[in-house]
């Protein structure tokens, strides 16, 4: 693969490639193209953008590079392109390891300015492998398209052609709808291990409902969805504001977008209707004894109970 301007397109009809890892883990051909892309950007020190949607993980493929790569035993650095400053940048002049810039189109001015002499430092080694080693690998991670970016005069054109000798797409959870079952499992059983829990086995509904599903958040909506199926120790808890989204984008038929935040917010206002009710039906609809329960005042779950449109109920 020439590595002067390449641009890595994950699509389906690529070759396969064994070895994918868990934070892919995966059955597709298009995650096993990245897997193999990664072995190979692995054996040498050309700096790599990453460009994927949010939560599709970047960061994770740019910690699998740095791990398989020579540097492995050297320090990875993860910064937000917000948060890394034209100081912070040049403190790893020197340190080797790697570095991975997230959202790498955040970077103010003057950090560019920093990265851009960086990243020139490479070139310029002259073949040195001592000075080579001294200077920090940079992958950058990306959810939009930089060239706009350039154009709109925000994002050094310099840059924009330093960082992307390598541009590696990675696919959205929605065009891999194969690794969901993978990943899904595999969540479960970290989160079981985490809360000290079995795990769980999701009923056919749910099971389906995940391969229906979007995923506008991608892997991190997916593992916070798995999270909550064992925290709650309830999955219709946990998947009631996912389902009640989906049923709404399905009546809307108009490609309607559901960010994360809404897709938490329904999610977190099914679970309380349910909680609530629950609690209220044990209680045997005494909302006093229910409201102590549930630790709030009494007011509180009056309100509550508006919202939800059951205030009528054990009055």
């Amino acid at each position: 693969m020439g590595l002067d301007r390449t641009e890595i397109l994950t699509t389906a009809g690529a070759p396969p490639n064994s070895g994918a890892r868990v934070w892919l883990e995966s059955v597709s051909a298009g995650m096993r193209t990245v897997e193999a892309v990664i072995r190979e950007l692995s054996q040498n020190d050309v700096p790599v953008l990453v460009v994927a949607e949010h939560g599709s993980g970047k960061a994770a493929a740019a910690a699998r590079i740095h791990a398989l790569s020579s540097r492995a035993a050297e320090p990875f650095h993860v910064y937000h392109g917000s948060e890394a400053s034209e100081g912070i940048l040049a403190a790893r002049d020197g340190q080797g390891g790697t570095v991975y810039l997230q959202d790498v189109g955040d970077l103010t001015a003057a950090a560019q300015k920093e990265l851009v002499r960086q990243i020139g430092l490479h070139g310029n080694s002259d073949g040195n492998d001592d000075i080579q080693r001294r200077v920090p690998r940079f992958i950058c991670g990306t959810s939009r398209e930089l060239e706009a970016e350039v154009k709109a005069g925000k994002f050094r054109e310099d840059l924009y052609y330093g960082i992307s000798g390598v541009c590696l797409r990675m696919p959205p959870l929605r065009q891999r709808k194969e690794d969901i079952p993978v990943l899904r499992d595999w969540f479960l059983a970290a989160a079981a291990r985490d809360f000290c829990r079995t795990v769980p086995v999701l009923s056919p509904e749910t099971q389906n409902f995940f391969l229906e599903y979007n995923w506008p958040g991608n892997i991190r909506e997916l593992k916070d969805a798995a999270r909550a199926i064992v925290a709650l120790g309830d999955e219709t808890l946990a998947m009631g504001g996912l389902r009640s989204l989906l049923r709404r984008v399905d009546r809307g038929g108009n490609g309607e977008k559901i960010s994360l935040k809404d897709a938490a917010r329904a999610a977190s206002r099914e679970a309380e209707r349910e909680i609530i009710l629950q609690v209220l039906t044990r209680t045997r609809w005494n909302r006093r004894r229910a409201a102590q329960e549930l630790q709030i005042s009494y007011k509180a779950l009056l309100y509550k109970l508006k919202q939800i449109g059951c205030e009528e109920y054990g009055a």
